[in-house]
């Protein structure tokens, strides 16, 4: 879920022109983006690697030897993690260790996952979840951008929805009931907020020494979508 920015945490920018300040903008949100298509291009070779090695299978024997909602539930609490280490790390070695970290932590999460897709629910799964997630954050991505909007307003509501998600998966698992495909489709509506929310912020509060961080913010959405998205193609065949 998308954890608000506290722009009061972020350190002051210096003053520059308005052409200097566009300029810097430019140059912040280009390697925000970058870093972003990194970070993707990182967790698929560790997943290549972990499935060319055999680790897919063992780390999916592990993980699915405990309950799965489990794993759902740390999923979500990394990425809350994960955005408040972004929004809190000054240093540039900090926020690429934060991202790194948090691209490995997601590759251990999501290979089981991957695994039962690749395995047992039919070809081209991943790779539709995939487009899907990508033609989802393009488009959402260019709702912001066109329109300027600002939908920091969005932080509560994101909040309130990943307590209520967090909520709902314990009570599974408490109770044994399934979340079905409501709530995919639900966490896939929180996801697309939770980008919205977090481009936002990136054209509007971001500083422009904190890009590392603002891209693992922004990947924590990405995969949030993806997982969603894929979990819900996968109970579909």
């Amino acid at each position: 879920m998308s954890q608000s920015i506290a722009q009061d945490d972020f350190r002051t920018t210096p003053s520059f022109s308005p052409e200097e300040a566009a300029t810097q903008r430019g140059v912040f949100i280009m390697k925000v983006y970058g870093h972003l298509v990194g970070a993707i291009a990182l967790f698929t070779l560790i997943e290549v690697y972990f499935f060319k090695s055999g680790l897919a299978l063992s780390i999916s024997k592990v993980l699915l030897g405990v309950n799965w909602l489990l794993v759902m539930g740390g999923f979500m609490v990394a990425g809350w993690l994960a955005r408040s280490m972004a929004a809190k790390a000054g240093g540039i070695g900090t926020q690429y260790f934060g991202l790194a970290l948090y691209v490995l932590a997601q590759s251990i999460i999501f290979a089981p996952m991957l695994y039962i897709a690749n395995n047992y629910t039919g070809g081209g799964v991943i790779q539709s979840a995939a487009v899907i997630t990508l033609l989802g954050f393009a488009g959402l991505t260019a709702v912001v951008f066109t329109t300027r909007k600002d939908f920091s307003f969005l932080g509560s509501m994101l909040r309130w929805g990943g307590v209520m998600a967090l909520v709902a998966i314990v009570g599974a698992v408490l109770f044994g009931f399934e979340l079905g495909t409501w709530f995919s489709v639900a966490m896939i509506a929180l996801a697309g907020g939770a980008i919205l929310h977090d481009t936002s912020n990136i054209l509007r509060y971001w500083p422009n020494d904190r890009y590392v961080g603002a891209s693992l913010e922004l990947f924590a959405s990405v995969a949030l979508m993806f997982w969603y998205v894929l979990r819900l193609l996968m109970s579909r065949r």
